[in-house]
């Protein structure tokens, strides 16, 4: 079990990465670096075309540090979708995998998935591209430190039947988990990695990298790096489709502000940035657009939760956990921390494109809202009272409650909301004092589950919401819980209806209903997290030298306009296909 935490390290990841930039604030990280050329120059020494080259900021705060695809969590900007390339893309906006390097892939019975690729596909050195480099770059997952080992523990062979034929053989069918990976995976050349090592799969730069992709790496600084299209790419005439840029400089800005500066000079056409006050620029003359016209302005991306320490009292106690849900004052987050650039997440916190998933009867009878009084009223049913008359409640016991919420120093936006969750709970007779330690130091009390509170949204929009529930419920708790079930909750009925959920196809909305009203009512009789609001998928849009950016309006493109690693295959790269030189 300690290797099946491995599983979803790439999601996690990108979650990680969406806490610097779909979360938690306005500051980077210590990594972050000056642009070359001085604050907010964007200036590039081959001197690009600026009709013809896209510049983006939000997704890497410091210099590119490799180009491994392996590495989802950290390489740099289109290693993994624009370099790199999987068999398949998923279409958040149709909920259904599209096929990508695979011309398609189905269930032969029930552990045999077969793949057909694409014929006529070669790697950017003119190699063919063959089912023996998709054999092998699934096969590395045998590696034990490789991210994903644990698809190991249920896949029990593949075989490259002839060039265009891959055969997975499984000792169960894991629908869910399947359907994830085929998204996912990048797929690398067998001719290039075979003599690599397991520490050179993992943790080597590749420098010169060789993909399918439709762009290669031009060249890489301090502060940036730069793609150039390829022409020969194998999509402009198997997909009928080109990425519009030739050239793309992802840049790596210092701050939050300096890629608002560079935005509004037009330096800058797209910043996956958190940028509080957007709003009002959109609502200006300032060219810049978002997928909304109106609140919340961005798609949403993930579920901010308030996660308790189930080992620590009162946490301990699901009465408890019910009173602080309705103590909280999500709305006043909403309107006065993110100036209504989030929207409210419902009791489930299930995105708002999972809605289909929501029982609403379940919603009604057991759901949550503010309630200062109900707070009071379930804290004083279930024996939390104050008896020396200080306004706040002891323990059972008698003992002192006095509770920490922890959230990284420097994201602005969660810390603001941290206050506000204390000041709030406090109304009810809840003691809690926010603290702000370093991002590093934070991530080992959550590791090793030294914290009271805290708030986290390692679960971004995916193929399912199997991977949200495989976060909140997923059993045994480890000594450390490295990447899911922080709360260090436990319940067997749970986890084993999160399994049971894997093994139903996702295409069987009813059957995976069914279980997931099970796991709903669990989780909202239990509380194991307290869902808050949705992260936006920030994406502020420049239309000086590039138009037709994702809007809801309209026929303009609905999927997301973003540059975040492993987003690509979720719309992002498509968006690249659809956008149009300004002056056309």
């Amino acid at each position: 079990m300690r290797i099946r935490a491995r599983l979803m390290i790439p999601l996690v990841a990108a979650s990680l990465l969406a806490s610097a930039c779909t979360s938690g604030g306005s500051t980077p990280s210590p990594a972050a670096s000056q642009p070359q050329g001085g604050q907010g120059a964007v200036a590039d020494p081959g001197q690009l075309p600026r009709n013809e080259t896209l510049y983006t900021t939000g997704t890497q705060w410091g210099p590119p540090v490799n180009f491994n695809p392996i590495r989802e969590w950290d390489s740099a900007v289109g290693t993994k979708g624009l370099v790199y390339e999987t068999l398949f893309h998923y279409d958040t906006v149709n909920a259904q995998l599209k096929p990508w390097l695979a011309a398609g892939g189905s269930w032969t019975d029930d552990t045999t998935y077969e793949i057909k690729l694409r014929p006529g596909i070669t790697w950017s050195d003119g190699q063919p591209f063959t089912a023996e480099d998709v054999k092998f770059s699934y096969e590395l997952g045998k590696m034990e430190t490789i991210p994903y080992h644990d698809l190991w523990n249920w896949l029990e062979s593949i075989e490259a039947v002839d060039d265009q034929t891959v055969r997975f053989s499984f000792s169960q069918a894991n629908y869910q988990q399947w359907d994830f990976n085929l998204y996912s995976r990048s797929i690398v050349p067998q001719h290039v990695w075979k003599d690599r090592s397991e520490k050179e799969v993992l943790d080597g730069v590749n420098e010169n990298p060789v993909g399918t992709g439709a762009y290669k790496i031009l060249r890489k600084g301090q502060d940036r790096v730069v793609l150039q299209r390829r022409d020969d790419w194998w999509g402009k005439t198997v997909l009928n489709m080109e990425p519009k840029p030739r050239y793309i400089v992802d840049i790596a800005t210092p701050s939050n502000e300096v890629a608002m500066g560079m935005l509004l000079q037009r330096q800058l056409d797209l910043s996956n940035n958190f940028l509080p006050g957007v709003a009002n620029l959109v609502q200006g003359n300032f060219g810049l657009t978002t997928y909304y016209n109106e609140p919340p302005y961005m798609l949403s991306a993930n579920t901010a939760w308030l996660v308790p320490n189930t080992t620590r009292k009162p946490m301990d106690d699901a009465a408890f956990r019910k009173a602080l849900a309705h103590s909280i004052n999500v709305k006043q987050i909403v309107e006065s921390v993110y100036g209504n650039l989030v929207r409210a997440a419902s009791p489930t916190g299930l995105l708002p494109q999972w809605e289909k998933f929501v029982d609403q009867d379940v919603v009604s009878s057991a759901g949550f809202t503010f309630d200062t009084a109900k707070a009071k009223q379930l804290l004083a049913d279930a024996g939390y009272r104050d008896r020396d008359g200080d306004g706040l409640v002891e323990n059972k016991d008698g003992s002192k409650i006095d509770l920490t919420l922890i959230v990284p120093s420097g994201w602005t936006d969660w810390m603001e909301s941290a206050r506000s969750i204390s000041a709030s709970a406090k109304d009810a007779g809840i003691s809690i004092t926010p603290e702000f330690p370093d991002f590093n130091a934070l991530v080992e009390q959550r590791t090793e589950g030294d914290f009271d509170l805290l708030i986290n949204n390692e679960r971004q929009l995916s193929n399912s919401p199997y991977t949200y529930y495989e976060y909140m419920f997923q059993m045994p708790v480890l000594e450390q819980q490295n990447t899911v079930n922080f709360a260090r909750y436990e319940n067997e009925r749970a986890w084993d209806l999160v399994r049971d959920l894997d093994q139903v196809k996702t295409d069987d909305v009813a059957g995976m209903q069914e279980i997931i009203s099970q796991l709903q009512r669990i989780h909202l009789d239990d509380l194991p997290v307290i869902p808050l609001w949705y992260n936006g998928l920030w994406a502020q849009h420049s239309t000086s030298v590039w138009k037709n950016w994702p809007s809801s309006q309209g026929s303009a493109p609905k999927t997301g306009a973003v540059m975040w690693r492993n987003w690509f295959e979720l719309g992002g790269f498509e968006t690249l296909t659809q956008l149009q030189p300004a002056g056309s």
